[in-house]
């Protein structure tokens, strides 16, 4: 495998979300191979974009719904495709299995959109029947078994339209292994078409900032996330009045890029809760804050400010769902809580107690060695990527519900397309 070709969702941004930390990860991980690298996108250019140039990779403008994709990629002729995210599988792969139908089709799915979703909605039937604002924001975390999610998640349209996309793909790379057994054991998908990747821009350990150096919370998420918006609505409304009850002089540091003036609104020093937006340097901060809050009450795949937070020697305080899969059986390197008081309590130990927060610190240290190990999970994808590469005839022979809805999907997504390129040229 010589040529792989990215289509990116957006540019990545590793400096502000974890998604864009992975795809800058998945890319250094092929260039170490010595293969060639393209990333092309649909999106406008942003302000935080990583640049690509520094491991010679080329950055292709591409339009959607235009014929002028296929040309670039007939004389292009990748031999992987990575597409990043569902909606990026449905918009190019029928071109891609058009053009070039011997290249290896991956999906990278970042997190399952569809449990995200399905959880959001669960919160929002949850906070229905609050007569106020402030009553919404003590509503907390939901907590729902896998069977309760498929139930959750099954009837809706983007599970329908993502879970098709993983069946029209020769491998699907997921990030979280409690995703990997809700799509095999509630879903039916096979283990055949998924591998689980792990993947983080994590640092080695290094010589951290001692407790007594270190001051204030953090709270850290790209704004335009939904689940961290709702997060700082929770610490704001709900969490962060029980903490200061018990620490009066303890501050929050809240980061995250392109903050909305919704959120800028809620800056007041006073209360010692301090919007300070966008972080040049997230590790810095974070090395330099006591304890990381995480209230995430819905949300899916890893949590990259937790990954970061381990990686710092940070201790945090978070939610099952902040949590899920990236422990496993290990102790969480903090708290895990549910309720607000159990948050506040958690959160105030941890800032208070020096030989709780070194054990949080030693047991963050711990997941990331056992869980996180960029060498052994690098190796595996691209064992992974070979072995299905090698194997592409069989694999789309075994997999005939990919085969079936390729043929009904992709011909009216291809027909739909065809028709606005059409129209555009007139």
């Amino acid at each position: 495998m010589h040529k792989v070709l990215i289509i990116g969702y957006v540019w990545p941004e590793p400096r502000s979300s974890a998604a864009g930390s992975r795809m800058v990860e998945l890319i250094e991980l092929f260039r170490h191979q010595g293969w060639q690298v393209t990333f092309a996108s649909a999106a406008a250019l942003s302000e935080h974009r990583f640049d690509l140039s520094a491991l010679a990779v080329p950055e292709v403008a591409i339009t959607l719904n235009c014929d002028s994709f296929d040309g670039w990629l007939a004389e292009l002729q990748p031999d992987m495709v990575l597409f990043d995210r569902f909606f990026t599988e449905e918009q190019f792969a029928w071109r891609v299995e058009r053009v070039c139908p011997a290249a290896l089709r991956v999906l990278d799915t970042c997190d399952l959109h569809s449990l995200r979703d399905a959880r959001q909605r669960l919160l929002k039937q949850a906070q229905q029947g609050c007569p106020s604002e402030a009553e919404k924001q003590q509503v907390g975390a939901i907590s729902a078994d896998p069977d309760a999610l498929f139930a959750a998640i099954a009837d809706s349209t983007i599970a329908q339209r993502e879970i098709a996309a993983i069946y029209r793909s020769d491998l699907t790379l997921m990030i979280s292994d409690f995703e990997v057994q809700l799509l095999h054991r509630q879903f039916g998908v096979p283990l055949a078409l998924l591998q689980h990747c792990p993947l983080m821009l994590i640092p080695s350990a290094t010589a951290w900032p001692a407790f007594e150096a270190r001051a204030h919370f953090i709270s850290i998420g790209n704004f335009r996330h939904a689940p961290n918006w709702d997060a700082v609505l929770w610490l704001k409304h709900g969490l962060w009045p029980a903490i200061r009850q018990r620490l009066p002089q303890a501050q929050l540091h809240v980061y995250g890029a392109y903050p909305p003036p919704k959120a800028t609104a809620l800056h007041n020093p006073r209360q010692g809760f301090h919007v300070l937006g966008w972080a040049a340097d997230a590790h810095q901060v974070m090395s330099q804050a006591r304890v990381c809050l995480a209230p995430l009450r819905f949300g899916a795949g890893i949590k990259g400010k937790l990954a970061d937070a381990m990686a710092c020697g940070t201790p945090s305080v978070t939610t099952a769902i902040g949590s899920e899969g990236m422990h496993g059986e290990l102790p969480w390197g903090g708290a895990v809580v549910e309720s607000a008081d159990a948050f506040a309590e958690a959160a105030t130990t941890l800032y208070q107690n020096a030989e709780r927060w070194h054990e949080a610190q030693q047991r963050g240290t711990a997941i990331l060695a056992e869980r996180f190990c960029r060498e052994q999970a690098g190796d595996a994808l691209i064992a992974r990527l070979i072995t299905v590469r090698e194997q592409l005839e069989a694999q789309r022979r075994s997999n005939f519900t990919g085969s079936m809805l390729r043929h009904h999907l992709h011909k009216s997504t291809q027909y739909m397309s065809q028709w606005i390129a059409a129209k555009s040229r007139q």
